[in-house]
């Protein structure tokens, strides 16, 4: 019973350390954006941050860019996935490896390499592709930077998607939708994408809060999403900057809880459901 009793204080220890490891900076933050040595405590960044110009652009440009990220990403790795653990399981570990080719090539070096892509958009003005050079790096929606942020988030979607095939029985999922007339797309769309919610979800978040964060990229290449607008006005305005973090962080936590919840409570009714039927 000691033992038993060691391990469960041993365990309260470590996540007590771990809490205070993740909540003190956060709390320190929060209290510097609301302490004012002349006004006392107040708001004034956060009122100022939200009535920024500046501020609410680039955030929504970060958001938007998130939302395509995510979706391109998931576009391209669910029905690869899928096709590779069904028919091509050779090349899981492949597939495995290019996935995680962005957690080891330096993002300046990624950058460096479609900067020398985009200076051919001179060598290329009588050319047709002179218009696609023109939209990739549009300031109002940069897609190069959907195409480079696809890129990096790779490892959090694959780590995600497969961990979330290896649940469940995908194979008897597949056959058992294509036996009953369902077409191959109809199984990905209300077979396999179902089950792989929980999955879908948490590369989703991950991808975007990676994308609400990144700077290097963005930075190199010219434009001007939100973390790199918070570093700019850090320079002159520090206290706006860490309101900003801090919106940005709650931004991200918000997120994170509303698409769990949906995730969650699509599985529960699945489950009602099917405890409904079997009574």
């Amino acid at each position: 019973m000691s033992a038993v009793r060691q391990r469960r204080f041993g365990g309260i220890g470590v996540l007590l350390l771990a809490s205070l490891y993740f909540l003190v900076p956060v709390a320190a933050s929060l209290w510097f954006t609301v302490d004012d040595p002349a006004k006392g405590l107040n708001l004034d960044a956060y009122t100022k941050g939200l009535s920024d110009e500046g501020m609410l652009r680039s955030l929504l440009l970060s958001l938007r860019l998130g939302l395509a990220t995510v979706a391109l990403g998931l576009l391209l790795m669910v029905p690869t996935m899928v096709v590779v653990t069904l028919r091509l399981p050779k090349l899981r570990r492949l597939i495995e490896v290019l996935c995680m080719v962005p957690l080891i090539v330096p993002p300046i070096a990624l950058v460096a390499g479609v900067s020398t892509v985009l200076s051919w958009e001179e060598d290329l003005m009588t050319t047709p592709f002179y218009r696609t050079f023109q939209l990739l790096h549009d300031k109002s929606f940069p897609l190069v930077l959907v195409l480079v942020y696809t890129v990096m988030s790779l490892p959090f979607l694959h780590r995600s998607l497969d961990a979330g095939l290896r649940a469940i029985d995908l194979r008897t999922l597949v056959e058992a939708s294509r036996s009953l007339g369902a077409t191959r797309v109809a199984t990905l769309w209300r077979v396999v994408v179902p089950n792989l919610r929980p999955a879908i979800v948490s590369g989703a978040v991950l991808s975007l809060a990676m994308v609400l964060g990144e700077f290097t990229v963005a930075t190199v290449l010219g434009f001007e999403p939100f973390a790199v607008w918070m570093v700019h006005v850090g320079e002159y305005e520090a206290q706006l900057s860490v309101a900003a973090a801090m919106l940005s962080l709650l931004i991200t936590w918000g997120l994170l809880l509303l698409l769990t919840n949906l995730a969650g409570g699509r599985l529960r009714s699945r489950a009602r459901d099917r405890r409904k039927t079997t009574s």
